[in-house]
């Protein structure tokens, strides 16, 4: 395995080349590339958004990728899209166990399982989120989403990820975002993997504002890694391409990795969320979630997300006379959370890692007897707060799939864990 190189910088316009000299020098599109390649964009928004929300890349790579033949509906297994229309979306508060790694072959594409949604991909709203299990790397195969960009959040084993602008690997703790249309393929670093995926169909995922925390803090832009440029050999490769909510395949005489050099911003990158500043209450009072997100998709109502992606990392809780779990409440907002490692201090059984949580708009929860009992009664020092839990919050309904409320992985006595309050 060779060691793999980065680009730090969120949104940066960034130039790489993995052959000295391919990379044309003044111009995007001249008539004659160097090498012979060939100069082909891609395009994240439309060619006429603003400046500062404008993401392309120029590829140079060595054959068009418009060469292919007509693509084919395939089986799309259990990927859901936007509209969510299978069952009706569910006030119920509803928890998972960890999907269980499969005894047969699967790869990351057909290890793809929806759990739920909002919105609708063909209007540029909503997300998809999608567990994933496999115990096979992707052979012969890519893939590419065209109907949103993709955030990988692994929970159990590695993933090395092969775009057309370079290699990147990831570990429980880190993440990925792979951009709208951008064709890769995930290989295992281990036997096995798990995790999440949150497929956003809206606003390409930004860093927050900071407003009065300043200039610095939370995830700092500088720790977002890009890969740099890499191809490979010739070797016939399927491409399955997530479009409308199927899947659709085509066959190539090569790989879709011919990219020698290029220059954008609009490319993949990593992240390790053991580098986000945390902030947080040292005088009273639990603080609200949000400061906690790491990317934001603006909806076009100011201050509502779309999608925002929080974490609840390792920190120190040191609130003086303060119930110190996050506070019972209803929230507007829709919210799935999962947990990567350790616990979660509002639950104290039940939720492990690689399970999850969906509690939609409005409907109460907070935490259970167990962790409530404890917090009430606790000898208030400062306490090490372990463990990594996440949340996908968006400002639609989140609707179930069929899958999701069919599975052993769904908790039947969910609600229990809030029996016992007088």
């Amino acid at each position: 395995m060779e060691e793999l190189t980065y680009a730090g910088g969120f949104g940066n316009e960034f130039a790489s080349e993995a052959v000295a000299g391919a990379l044309p020098v003044g111009q995007n599109s001249p008539q004659h590339v160097p090498h012979g390649l060939i100069a082909e964009i891609i395009s994240g928004t439309p060619f006429t958004a603003p400046r500062t929300e404008n993401r392309r890349t120029w590829m140079y790579r060595k054959r068009p990728s418009a060469d292919h033949r007509a693509y084919v509906r395939i089986e799309s297994k259990a990927v859901r899209s936007g509209p969510f229309a299978e069952v009706p979306p569910s006030p119920n508060r509803m928890r998972w166990d960890p999907l269980p790694i499969p005894a047969e072959p699967l790869d990351f594409i057909d290890g793809l399982h929806t759990i739920a949604g909002n919105g609708d991909a063909a209007l540029h709203a909503g997300i998809g989120i999608h567990n994933y299990v496999a115990n096979r790397s992707m052979r012969g195969r890519a893939f590419f989403d065209a109907d949103g960009e993709l955030l990988l959040v692994p929970q159990q084993g590695g993933l090395r990820i092969v775009t057309e602008l370079g290699r990147l690997s990831i570990r429980p703790g880190e993440i990925a975002v792979i951009p709208r249309g951008l064709r890769f393929r995930v290989e295992l670093l281990d036997a096995a993997a798990r995790g999440y995926v949150c497929e956003n169909y809206g606003a390409l995922l930004r860093l927050p504002e900071l407003g009065p925390i300043g200039s610095n803090g939370l995830a700092n832009a500088r720790d977002f890694l890009t890969p740099t440029a890499a191809f490979e050999d010739p070797e016939p490769t399927e491409i399955v391409q997530k479009f409308m909510g199927g899947l659709w395949s085509t066959q190539l005489d090569r790989s879709p990795f011919d990219v020698v050099a290029w220059h954008g911003n609009y490319v993949p990158y990593k992240y390790d969320l053991a580098r986000f500043n945390t902030v947080n209450s040292v005088s009273f009072d639990h603080p609200d979630p949000s400061i906690f997100t790491v990317l934001t998709s603006p909806s076009t109502t100011p201050g509502t997300a779309n999608l925002d992606f929080v974490i609840f990392p390792p920190r120190w809780a040191v609130a003086e006379h303060t119930f110190r779990p996050p506070w019972f409440h209803r929230n507007v907002m829709n919210e799935y959370m999962g947990l990567i490692e350790g616990a979660y201090e509002a639950k104290s059984g039940g939720f492990v890692p690689g399970g999850a949580s969906l509690h939609n708009c409005m409907s109460a929860h907070g935490p259970d007897r167990a962790a409530y009992q404890q917090a009430v009664t606790a000898e208030l020092q400062p306490r090490r707060l372990e463990g990594l839990a996440f949340m996908f919050e968006t400002c639609y309904v989140l609707a179930p799939t069929a899958f999701a409320l069919a599975t052993p992985a769904l908790q039947p006595d969910y609600d229990a864990c809030w029996n016992g309050f007088t």
